[in-house]
């Protein structure tokens, strides 16, 4: 179990590096806010595309193939990336990069969140994709500026994402829950009808947590988005600032997976100040960091709450990641042609209106389940 844990967590740091290598350099693939929001979102709108048939084929065949899968799409997209210009191209490639993004995150975190130590895992498992992401933006950043070439910083993470894929293939999964081969080879059309059934029960049951990760996730996505154009920062500079917001998840998601919270009261609350964040980051990138240690909390109590749900934890992973990935997908796209039409401050207020629909939304205005963390 510890050989593969190791595999998933290299492997979401690799994938992770690679998705925000193209983030400080932005402007170099594409001229104004809505062809860099449109390149931004093309990762994740890939990413929403195959989280959710890929946590399906996780459960049904087991999550090696599909891990497998999605780290050689990774590594064959960022490959031609490194030497694509143009925004139609580059957004092709992005779209196919979050498409295989998509096929292991559903997998790696199927896997995490089956284990019995579900939430200690969650939080190293985050911690190493947030690690991913601050390397990805500061490793990329710091190449541009010293080289002159804004891709290097996609080349070196595409051969980050080739060793992860060749570890793969030298460790096998050790299944915790009941994804014997008997049983999978069982699984024939009355299984899909089942799946199409579970899905619908899963989508109505927790509805209300589906919109937060679509909006609280989105709205990281939205700010990541808008700063390059928006600030006028260097790319190094920029890149460190972004970091900074994945620095401040990591710390929260180790902390508060320690330690036993009412999940649903932690998503109303981080909500609820993730509108001030916005704010904030219009200001001073001092925002950054707020909205990412809230989106630590947000994103342990969500995995918690979803934990629950131990038969189909490849079914419930691919939900989460596909409402994940469609706020990082719509959110930056929609605010980029804000920015573009009525200028920066009007997209900053619409992502902190959408914040605060969330702290109204998630639970009772009175209460929330006292369901604590484990």
């Amino acid at each position: 179990m510890k050989a593969y844990l190791v595999v998933v967590c290299l492997g979401v740091f690799a994938l992770m590096a690679l998705s925000n290598a193209i983030v400080p350099v932005l402007p170099a693939f594409a001229n104004g806010a809505a062809w860099e929001g449109a390149i931004y979102a093309a990762y994740f709108l890939g990413a929403f595309l195959s989280t959710l048939p890929g946590g399906i084929l996780s459960d049904r065949y087991g999550r090696t193939p599909v891990i497998r899968t999605g780290l050689l799409l990774t590594v064959a997209s960022g490959a031609l990336l490194f030497c694509t210009t143009g925004p139609v191209p580059v957004i092709f490639l992005r779209l196919v990069e979050g498409i295989g993004a998509g096929l292991f995150i559903a997998a790696g975190m199927s896997y995490v969140n089956s284990q019995e130590d579900h939430t200690r895992l969650s939080g190293y498992y985050l911690a190493m994709l947030n690690v991913g992401l601050v390397t990805g933006l500061a490793v990329s950043g710091w190449l541009a500026v010293r080289f002159l070439y804004p891709a290097l910083g996609i080349g070196v993470f595409t051969a980050l994402s080739l060793m992860a894929l060749v570890t793969s293939l030298f460790f096998r999964e050790m299944p915790t829950q009941p994804l014997l081969a008997g049983a999978i080879l069982q699984r024939g059309s009355g299984e899909d009808k089942n799946d199409l059934g579970e899905m619908a029960d899963l989508i109505f049951t927790h509805g209300r947590l589906w919109y937060s990760a679509i909006i609280l996730v989105g709205i990281t996505g939205v700010v990541s988005s808008l700063y390059p154009g928006f600030s006028g920062m260097t790319a190094d500079l920029l890149g460190y600032w972004i970091a900074a917001m994945s620095v401040a998840t990591i710390i929260t998601v180790l902390a508060v997976s320690r330690f036993p919270i009412p999940p649903r009261a932690a998503i109303r609350w981080s909500a609820a100040l993730m509108i001030g964040g916005v704010i904030l980051a219009y200001v001073s990138p001092l925002g950054f960091i707020v909205l990412g240690a809230l989106a630590g909390v947000v994103m342990v109590a969500q995995m918690s709450v979803l934990a629950g749900e131990r038969d189909r934890q490849g079914l419930v992973m691919g939900l989460f990641s596909t409402s994940s990935y469609l706020g990082m997908t719509i959110l930056p796209f929609i605010a980029g042609i804000i920015a573009a039409a009525a200028g920066y401050y009007l997209a900053f207020l619409f992502t902190a209106i959408l914040g605060g629909t969330v702290a109204l939304t998630i639970c009772s205005l009175s209460r929330c389940p006292p369901h604590p963390v484990r």
